[in-house]
């Protein structure tokens, strides 16, 4: 078989594990040498394809790469930008075929969302049309799980244990000081459709009044009042509330209770501010002092507390994803299998991205409380695997050590294209 190039990019909000897959595929792509040369990153995602602005992966060292196993953020630089339809924007895919043909790239590796999964579907149905030889791999990444037919999500894992660690540890502060100050807290989680990250929260605790209290689920509608009686009673009972609520809580007609009435690149509402809005609503109808945090990006790029089984998982896809490709899979997506539950053991299998692009997960009906403020122990079943382990980076000077990259860039050989 010929030798060919392979192109790797990251897109979308990235997490504590995304490079860990990034040096998962880069890693398996030396192994299959005889058949991949050099692997080029876009810079910027997709971007980097569009504007033929490529890195050259081959002028980092060996363990720059294995660095990237304990390094959070995006190495090589996201972004979020959708490739719209190929009728309206045919001028975009046809410039990405022209940039893997000018320098010979015949592995595209997409590491994102669901909308990541559909820009890699298309790429592909492109190819074919266009008669060029392109085998594009979808690589799951995503911290709000809400992705299809994978049992989780890379990224997912290590956010959960960061978000049960806070809700935890900001309670034990809370409960100390509620006799004479603070009754409620309130933690806004990433969650835009899905409540996976806000159910998450909920493994702080198990027990009779252990916190949180109260969990708001995208899934579940807010109602003002049931909610406020839920924070009083909490109050009156133990002292304190302690409240998980994801940014995609909404009213009964779907409107979000924090919209800032913008969109992203995406065309998805930009949210935020959730807390601060529940929290004032609490101080309005009950009076009670009050504290609210947002975890916001501190929850995706905690690498320093990132769960062993989302680092190794994010890894298998990235593997997973070269093994594919060499095999001659094409539009498929590596997926997490859950093999067993006790003990928790789990597969890489490969799905097809028909099945995967566009569509969302939510938590299923059974996961939830049905008082709707809390998770089942099914739930808990399913998420308590998922954040167990510790894979600490190594420290100098007080600090993570992190993998510092060259980003060399590789000479141009195509006109500059307009995004």
């Amino acid at each position: 078989m010929a030798q060919h190039n392979a192109f790797y990019a990251q897109s979308g909000g990235v997490t504590a594990v995304i490079n860990a897959t990034a040096c998962g595929v880069i890693e398996a792509c030396k192994r299959h040498s005889d058949r991949i040369g050099k692997v080029y990153a876009g810079h910027n995602g997709i971007i980097g394809a569009l504007t033929e602005d490529l890195i050259d992966v081959s002028q980092e060292s060996d363990e720059t790469i294995t660095a990237l196993r304990h390094t959070p953020g995006g190495a090589f630089g996201s972004c979020r930008y959708k490739l719209k339809d190929i009728e309206t924007h045919r001028a975009q895919y046809e410039r990405l075929i022209e940039v893997f043909r000018a320098h010979d790239i015949r592995y595209f590796f997409y590491n994102g969302g669901g909308d990541s999964a559909d820009t890699c579907l298309k790429v592909s149905q492109l190819s074919e049309k266009l008669g060029y030889s392109l085998t594009a791999i979808h690589v799951p990444k995503t911290v709000d799980n809400d992705l299809p037919i994978t049992d989780n999500s890379p990224g997912f894992g290590s956010v959960a244990k960061y978000i049960a660690t806070s809700t935890l540890e900001a309670s034990l502060d809370i409960a100390s000081m509620c006799a004479t100050s603070t009754k409620v807290f309130v933690l806004e989680v990433m969650g835009r459709h899905a409540g996976w990250i806000a159910a998450a929260g909920a493994l702080a605790g198990n027990g009779e009044g252990e916190p949180p209290h109260l969990i708001i689920f995208p899934e579940v509608a807010f109602d003002r009042a049931r909610v406020m009686a839920r924070v009083e009673e909490a109050v009156e009972k133990y002292g304190y509330c302690v409240i998980v609520v994801s940014e995609g809580a909404r009213y009964e007609d779907g409107t979000f209770l924090a919209d800032s009435g913008n969109t992203d690149a995406f065309g998805h509402r930009q949210l935020g501010g959730v807390a601060p809005t529940l929290a004032g609503m609490v101080k309005q109808d009950l009076g009670y002092k009050y504290h609210w945090a947002v975890a916001d990006y501190l929850q995706r790029a905690a690498r320093h507390l990132a769960s062993r089984t989302d680092v190794e998982q994010a890894y298998a896809v990235g593997e997973k994803a070269v093994e594919l490709a060499i095999e001659g899979k094409n539009s498929m997506m590596p997926a997490i299998k859950r093999v067993s539950e006790t003990p928790y053991e789990w597969c890489i299998v490969a799905a097809p991205l028909a099945e995967v692009a566009n569509r969302e997960k939510f938590m299923p009906a059974e996961y939830i409380r049905k008082d709707g403020f809390g998770i089942t122990e099914a739930c808990r079943q399913y998420l308590s695997p998922l954040i167990q382990g510790e894979d600490y980076p190594p420290y100098e000077n007080g600090l993570p050590k992190v993998a510092r990259l060259k980003l060399a860039k590789v000479e141009r050989k195509l006109e500059e294209f307009k995004l």
